[in-house]
This record gives C-alpha cells, sequence and structure tokens, in this order.
C-alpha cells in the first residue's frame, strides 16, 4: 500500500548526507604518507566491506616517504549511518585490544624515492569489530591517538535482509538524458520494523565514492514484508562517461597518454599529454576501474615497494584561449586524489600558457580520473563534471546500497544488508 502521512513528509526527510557526517570524511593529516589503499583481501577496486564474525579480510597497504621505519598503530571509530558519532564507548564494539600495532613494513627496493612500505590485514583475532556498522578505520603514531595519520572508510555487515538494485533512466526531464536513478526492493524477512522514519535509512553510493553518497530513512512504498525505494527527486546520480586514465605501470615505457618523461638523476618528471573538454564528444563506452585506481607494475614483481614515484604533471586545456572557469574552480579527481576538492587536486590557471596545471605525487599504477567543478562561493557543493566531462544516462558505473537498522531505544544504527549492481549488469547482493 502506498504511505500516506509518510508521503506528505517525503520533502523533509528525504534529505542528502548530512554535513555532520561528510565532515567525518576520509583524510591524510600527514604528508608523507601517500598511496593509501583499504579493500577487500585480492581485489583492489572492491569496497572495505567484511562481516560481521565472518572469514573475510581487508588489505591495508600505504606508504610512508619520510624514509624510516615507525611504529605505527590502528583502532576503529564506530559510526551511525550518516557517519556522525555514536554514544558508545570502543569496549562496546571492539573485541581485544583497543589498538593495534602495524608490524608488517619493508623498505622500498631498487626504487629512487626512498619510502616505507605498510601493510596489514584486517581484522585480526585480537582488535575486531563486534557489532555491525560504519567504521572508521585510524592509523596513528606511538600509540598516540592524538598523532593521526590518515582516516579510511570501512563496513561491518550483518546478513538479516535482501536487496535488489536497478538503474534506470529518470523521468525528470532535466535529468534523464544525463542522469541515472537507482531503484532499490528491500526484502525484510524476519525484520520488524514499526517506525521506518527512525528505525532505517538506506544508503546508496556510486563507484566507491562517499563525496555523492544520498540517503533516505522513509521507502516510497510498503508491501507486506518489503520496502520499495522509488524516487523521482532521490538517488539521482549524473551518469558521467567512461572515466580518463592514466597508465603509470612504468615510467620507462611510456604508455598512450603519457607525452614525455624527464629523466632526472634521481627522480622522475612525467608529463601527462593535455586533456579537453569532453561534453561535446560522443559517448564511447570502453572499459574503466569507476575512477579507480590499480598499484601495479610491469617490470617489477611486487608492485607495494618495488615501484617508485614520479611527479606527474596534469595539463587541462579550456575552450579558447581563456580562463572558462572564472566562476568555478577546477580539481583532478579519482581516488588518487581522495575525491576531495582540496587544495593538492586543485587546477591552477597559468596565464601564459592559457591552461589549467597541476602536479601530483604519484606511484607506479594504473589510475582512473575525472576533471570536476565546484562554484566558487559554494564551498560545500559537490563536484559536478556536467561541464568538463559531460554525462549520459547510458554510461557504466557500479552503484552500492547499504541498510541501517536501529532498535528502539538503541544507540547506534546497524548495518543489516548491502548490495550492488552495475548500471550495464545485474544486481550482485554483495555475497
Amino acid at each position: 500500500m502506498r504511505i500516506g502521512l509518510l508521503s506528505l513528509m517525503l520533502p523533509l526527510l528525504l534529505l542528502a548526507m548530512p554535513d555532520k557526517g561528510k565532515s567525518q570524511s576520509e583524510k591524510v593529516l600527514k604528508e608523507t604518507i601517500k598511496s593509501i589503499k583499504l579493500f577487500r583481501k585480492g581485489d583492489q577496486t572492491s569496497v572495505a566491506v567484511v562481516r560481521l564474525g565472518g572469514m573475510e579480510e581487508l588489505e591495508l597497504h600505504f606508504d610512508d616517504l619520510g624514509g624510516r621505519p615507525m611504529n605505527y598503530f590502528y583502532t576503529y571509530e564506530l559510526r551511525n549511518a550518516d557517519w556522525s558519532a555514536v554514544n558508545l564507548s570502543q569496549m562496546d564494539y571492539i573485541k581485544g585490544f583497543t589498538q593495534n600495532r602495524i608490524n608488517q613494513y619493508r623498505l622500498a627496493s631498487g626504487t629512487f624515492t626512498k619510502y616505507v612500505h605498510y601493510q596489514t590485514n584486517l581484522p585480526t583475532s585480537n582488535c575486531m569489530p563486534s557489532r555491525s556498522g560504519n567504521y572508521l578505520l585510524k592509523v596513528f603514531e606511538n600509540g598516540d591517538t592524538s598523532k593521526l595519520l590518515f582516516v579510511k572508510r570501512m563496513m561491518v555487515v550483518e546478513d538479516r535482509i535482501n536487496i535488489a538494485l536497478d538503474v534506470r533512466q529518470p523521468f525528470a526531464s532535466q535529468h534523464y538524458t544525463t542522469h541515472q536513478k537507482i531503484i532499490a526492493n528491500v526484502a525484510l524477512g524476519k525484520l520488524d520494523v514499526f517506525n521506518p522514519a527512525q528505525q532505517v535509512k538506506l544508503v546508496v553510493i556510486q563507484n566507491n565514492r562517499w563525496d555523492n553518497a544520498q540517503m533516505a530513512d522513509v521507502p516510497t512504498f510498503i508491501r507486506d514484508r518489503a520496502f520499495e525505494y522509488n524516487f523521482e527527486d532521490k538517488f539521482i546520480f549524473e551518469g558521467g562517461k567512461e572515466w580518463r586514465w592514466a597508465d603509470l605501470r612504468s615510467f620507462r615505457f611510456q604508455s598512450d597518454r603519457v607525452g614525455s618523461v624527464d629523466y632526472q638523476p634521481k627522480s622522475y618528471e612525467v608529463y601527462m599529454r593535455p586533456d579537453s573538454l569532453r561534453p561535446l564528444q560522443s559517448y564511447i563506452y570502453f572499459r574503466d576501474i569507476n575512477g579507480m585506481y590499480v598499484v601495479e607494475s610491469i617490470e617489477n614483481i611486487n608492485p607495494w615497494w618495488q615501484t617508485d614515484y614520479a611527479k606527474v604533471h596534469f595539463t587541462y586545456m579550456p575552450i579558447g584561449n581563456y580562463d572558462q572557469f572564472q566562476d568555478d574552480d577546477l580539481y583532478i579527481t579519482g581516488e588518487m586524489t581522495g575525491y576531495t576538492a582540496d587544495a593538492a587536486a586543485k587546477m591552477e590557471w597559468n596565464p601564459n600558457l592559457k591552461v589549467y596545471e597541476t602536479t601530483l605525487m604519484l606511484k607506479n599504477a594504473y589510475y582512473n580520473y575525472y576533471y570536476a567543478t565546484q562554484p566558487k562561493r559554494a564551498a560545500k557543493t559537490p563536484l559536478t563534471i556536467l561541464h568538463t566531462e559531460g554525462s549520459v544516462w547510458q554510461a557504466e558505473n557500479q552503484y552500492i546500497a547499504f541498510f541501517y537498522y536501529r532498535d528502539f531505544g538503541g544507540r547506534a544504527d546497524q548495518l543489516i544488508g548491502w548490495s550492488q549492481v552495475n548500471s550495464l549488469r545485474f544486481t550482485n547482493p554483495g555475497r
């Protein structure tokens, strides 16, 4: 049946992810920390999800360009569905020690750039989450949580419900040709939900990103023991186009997108071929990794500590010889920049060459990236690719849905189901 009173409340209840949640985003606080990867074991392009009490593991990898081994530790911090803080102590959601030392590290071998590579598998038997939900993985120095290095998101899930996802073309005229709409059907099974507005939340992310995550608590329809989420103003995402790529798996053998490499005595300077606007280009499907990057090498056995770093120069050419984005800031975005609109990812206008430029310190890997804009007068507005890449509803994207539940009187949201779907394929229930 269609919800009556709850439907009238939709304009108030269907809000984007709150700012307080976004403020707890992934971040890096030490400049020497590079190439942070957290993924399901064996798959660098996967989302960091494990099952409560299951056998799955996450791999954590990162480099410290400081050059000497350090004592680094990690801990978990439980968060609600919107990534706001929970009213629980760590003893309530961590089994074993509340912090653990990263014991596995290796000095870089055969590289110009000296660094220490750290890695560990999570969770371990002596330090593991004991509740389902969202977690912030925090890595810090010398057992002192105030000396924070970086923060990464991860999720611990229970299998209590099933989610079926579908990707459709929106009906709204402003989104019909450029966006994709996600429809979700949640089979509750034995779960009792008396007040959806207070007890459940559905969050959908696109391509493992959290910067444009969307959340709804009240479903559109309730049928028997199932919730349907089918909105015309929610779970609408820019379709984009297939991502640009930078094949930097070797600095000696130059790939198609590399213009030149300046071989310094003890470093590399890589100059990518200039990029240009794509909104007016016809859409062509090709296989990509949806904004992620994969640490790989075509010359070395182990890419984690036998690959080098280089200063990689990116150039973006606007239409005509003028500053096309005078009212906007231009960013290079993807997993390699954390999908963030910060100084490291910002493109600077070069008035002499009439182009936008930036330089990133990158490891040997295969990278996907976009160019995106943000209004200068609205710094909290999500990045958009409509003016730089263009967007079509037919594009290939990966969507993941997380379903959260809270008991009456509960003090934290539980993650009780997840599912993923590709816009060109069928639903994968996260198993």
